[in-house]
């Protein structure tokens, strides 16, 4: 049997070679999805470019939403039929303190679907059992796939912010993490939002889904305005790919609060001793989220609380999406349909 697959370039040149390619057997504990919808992430284009190390022939995406098709001997967990997510923690080791201690996704020998695993943007993808999360009913697997890794890495970020109802969150960045960024911290957190990007038509989106103002970064000194307006966010949420984003989410937020990095930009940001001594500022990264962490953040999704904005599109288009992104273009999530483009022609 033959999957349809987006792979990396064998020069790792920010692009990729739409393959066919033969499905091995399964092994222990692994079963085999029939890929609906997969995301396009950021993290793609730096994998796709070798940006955190050269992975040519690897099939991209960490967004999968799939049916399982088949389980191996064994395989409880799953069944045939079961609607399954393929996230960027795609397997840790299950024993490590991190593992133990409720941070799987530090453990240090993970593996990243999509990065050190085959991911999910093709028509078929192996899973391990463990830790393909169950897409619970009543939500639309195209949004699901937004959620399993812009929903869920933006809410562990909320969550791991601190920020309490009525308190201000600023979100830096209001594409497909930041969307929903101020989805959850609005709906789900109670928190009042600022959302910050250089596009007005994204801070249009983010205002209409909760933000209660948005601020251009282009236009204006974006801590300045957040100090003067508020007294300074008591958290900042930055999933920009921005070092400025980042400087500034700083400058930004009021005596003891909270910075929290998601976005991956390769730079480094400055930090000033004294601010951070003085004012008690705390600097965190939050790595996407562990199984219980999408767990709860498909839920919201669910029952309807948290709407991702997709827009679905061809396997075929995939290099044409990495270019929409690199120019800024997207609004919400660009979702690859694979029934739209398997070519197979039994659908």
């Amino acid at each position: 049997m033959k999957m349809k697959a987006a792979v990396v370039t064998q020069n790792s040149d920010g692009n990729v070679d739409i393959i066919e390619r033969e499905i091995r057997p399964l092994e222990t504990n692994e079963a085999l999805v029939e890929v609906e919808y997969c995301g396009v992430c950021h993290t793609d284009l730096h994998v796709a470019a070798g940006d955190y190390g050269q992975k040519p022939g690897r099939v991209l995406g960490h967004e999968g939403i799939g049916i399982v098709t088949e389980v191996a001997p064994g395989v409880t967990r799953l069944k045939k039929g079961d609607r399954v997510s393929i996230a960027w923690l795609f397997k840790s080791c299950g024993a490590c303190e991190y593992c133990n201690t409720g941070r799987e996704t530090l453990c240090r020998t993970v593996l990243n679907a999509g990065y050190t695993a085959d991911g999910g943007m093709a028509t078929h993808c192996i899973v391990d059992a463990d830790y393909a999360v169950k897409v619970p009913d009543g939500l639309d697997p195209a949004q699901a796939s937004s959620i399993t890794c812009a929903g869920v890495t933006t809410y562990k970020g909320i969550k791991v912010s601190g920020v309490r109802p009525g308190q201000w969150i600023a979100i830096y960045g209001a594409g497909g993490l930041g969307n929903l960024g101020v989805q959850y911290a609005k709906k789900v957190f109670g928190a009042h939002v600022i959302a910050i990007d250089i596009n007005d038509d994204k801070l249009a989106l983010a205002k209409e889904v909760g933000a209660d103002f948005t601020i251009n970064a282009a236009k204006e000194d974006v801590a300045k305005v957040i100090q003067e307006k508020v007294g300074g966010a008591h958290a900042a949420v930055v999933t920009a790919v921005s070092r400025n984003a980042f400087n500034s989410a700083v400058d930004a937020v009021r005596a003891g609060g909270r910075v929290v990095a998601i976005g991956l930009p390769p730079e480094t940001m400055d930090l000033s001793i004294p601010r951070i001594v003085l004012d008690g500022i705390e600097v965190v990264g939050s790595l996407v989220g562990t199984r219980k962490d999408l767990e709860e953040a498909f839920q919201f999704g669910a029952e309807g609380i948290v709407v991702p904005v997709v827009q679905k599109r061809t396997l075929d288009e995939t290099n044409a999406i990495f270019q929409e992104m690199r120019d800024g273009k997207i609004q919400g999530r660009m979702v690859i349909d694979m029934k739209a483009s398997c070519g197979c022609g039994n659908h």
